[in-house]
């Protein structure tokens, strides 16, 4: 997965642009589904990062939804 460009403010920016808060308010251990992260939201960003290259499915990202675990899964910097 490496050279996908991950990084944990990229991961944080695209889940707070699809969540409508400011990325700075958005822990990076709390379950995003506190943060009213929906199905059809991480469906979107599993897309879209496999569309880049990355190696991860929705069941990975729904089993721990948080940004520090998904950096984890994505290799990122």
């Amino acid at each position: 997965m490496s050279g996908t460009g991950f990084t944990v403010e990229r991961i944080r920016a695209e889940v707070a642009d699809l969540l409508g808060e400011d990325p700075a308010e958005i822990p990076l251990d709390e379950n995003l589904v506190d943060w009213g992260l929906d199905s059809i939201r991480l469906m979107t960003l599993a897309g879209r990062w496999q569309e880049e290259g990355a190696e991860v499915v929705f069941v990975q990202l729904a089993e721990r939804p948080a940004i520090e675990a998904w950096a984890e899964l994505l290799g990122a910097a």
